[in-house]
This record gives C-alpha cells, structure tokens and sequence, in this order.
C-alpha cells in the first residue's frame, strides 16, 4: 500500500495512491482509519508529507563513503554506538513544497535518504522484531547548512531549519526486512547521489534497537538511515529531487 497525505479544499486526510489515483480514507492508519468511496485525481489534491511527526531521529555517518567525503576517511565507528541527532517536526515539508533557504546560510547540502515511518509506542525493542514497529518506508532530504555545522560540531542549528526535512510523496508499507535499495539525489535533473542501502553501516535493526534503549518513539515518528556519498551545495533555485527504489519521487524547489 503507498499511503499519502493529501490536502482537498482545505480538507486534509489520509488516503492510498492507487494507479494515480488517491482513494481518501476517514482516520489515521497510525490509529484506526476506513476508505471511503470518494476517489481524486492527482491534479485535483495537493500532497502534504505523508506523515507529522512528534520528532525526526536522524543517523549521521551512516555510510562510510559519505564520511570520507565529509573529512572523515578511515571513519571508525564503535559497533554499539551510532551516532544520532534529533530535527523538530516543524522541518518537515511534503513534495512540491518549498525549501526556504536561511537567510543566514552559506552552504546547503542536499541529502538523499531513507526514511522510517514508525507504527506504534516503541521502547526497548530488539533488532530482530523492528519490522513489527513501522509502518513503511517514504523519501527523505536531511539538508544541512555545512558552515554553522562546522562552527559548532553540533548538529541541530545546522539540520534544523524549517523545511529541512521534506518528506515523501507516500510511504510504502510493502519492504523487505533486508532492504537494498537505490537512494539517488539529482540537482536540477544532474544525479548526484547515487548509493544503496545495503552499504549502510548501522542496520535498520541495530538503529531502531539503539533509539529505543534511550527514548520512546511515537506512532508516526520518522527515523532517517543516514545518506550515501555524493552530498552537493545546493542555491535559490535549483530543483531537488530524492528518488528511492519503490518510494516515487521527492521533488523540492529551493526559495
């Protein structure tokens, strides 16, 4: 099922993308929700970001390749301890939504990721079982300014700008519990990530088991895996689009 978020009139519901189509349901599938018998056109909705999280919890240095490009070559990692950081909700935009860039920014870098989309009240769960606490899969864009990163070593200020989460266009509930996918980023239709999730580090198990031993995560809470090497400056203007296998397109402007 590819679940989306959808804004008609100034009605907003949860609905399923079906042959281009978006069937709207009554409810939350994070709760309880029902389909109903009214079906839109693509054109006639516009697509909000398939979730609203309380909080984003985002793996930094997840691929090694990325941190060798990011000044970090031979990066060692403690195999019990991922590092993670936490970008507030309201940096959460949907596709065909604006990236407003920081007036005080210097360097934004795109990048492309995969997403988790969390189903129930997690705590203390095990690598084994993540399946069971989430929902699906969606597209996301982790963008940084680099300048303020480098200036405090911190990660927050740097990622936590609103609209640097866009998320989407749905969330995929059909995945492999061993998932290797295609993660590629394109700036103004120039690819420029082009990795896999198979060569992440830390696994979609030992991430979620790693969280959940220090916070609880909420229905809809979105969890990003990391993102692959080939992060590029991005400027007012340029088009961004994250296209992971079997998740759609996730299509940003920058403003």
């Amino acid at each position: 099922m590819k679940i989306v978020r959808a804004k008609h009139q100034n009605e907003i519901f949860y609905g399923e993308l079906i042959d281009g189509k978006v069937v709207r349901y009554e409810g939350s599938p994070l709760v309880v929700w029902e389909s109903t018998e009214e079906i839109y056109e693509l054109e006639e909705i516009e697509l909000l970001a398939p979730v609203l999280p309380s909080k984003v919890v985002a793996v930094a240095k997840n691929y090694a390749k990325h941190a060798a490009e990011m000044g970090l070559p031979g990066y060692q990692y403690q195999a019990d301890n991922p590092v993670f950081f936490i970008k507030p909700s309201t940096s959460v935009i949907g596709t065909g939504q604006n990236i407003i860039y920081p007036k005080i920014g210097q360097h934004v870098d795109h990048e492309g990721e995969l997403a988790l989309v969390i189903s129930k009240i997690s705590k203390n769960i095990s690598k084994e079982n993540w399946t069971d606490h989430v929902l699906g899969f969606t597209n996301a864009n982790d963008l940084s300014e680099r300048v303020l990163q480098g200036k405090t070593g911190h990660f927050t200020r740097a990622k936590g700008f609103d609209t640097f989460c866009p998320l989407g266009p749905y969330i995929q509930t059909e995945f492999s519990s061993n998932p290797e996918l295609s993660v590629k980023a394109y700036v103004n239709g120039e690819l420029k990530q082009d990795g896999n999730t198979r060569d992440m580090i830390f696994s979609i198990g030992e991430i979620l088991e790693f969280i959940t031993s220090i916070m609880t995560l909420l229905p809809g809470d979105v969890i990003l895996t990391g993102t692959p090497e080939g992060v590029s400056k991005i400027e007012p203007g340029d088009e961004i689009k994250i296209e992971i296998e079997t998740l759609g397109s996730l299509i940003n402007l920058v403003e």
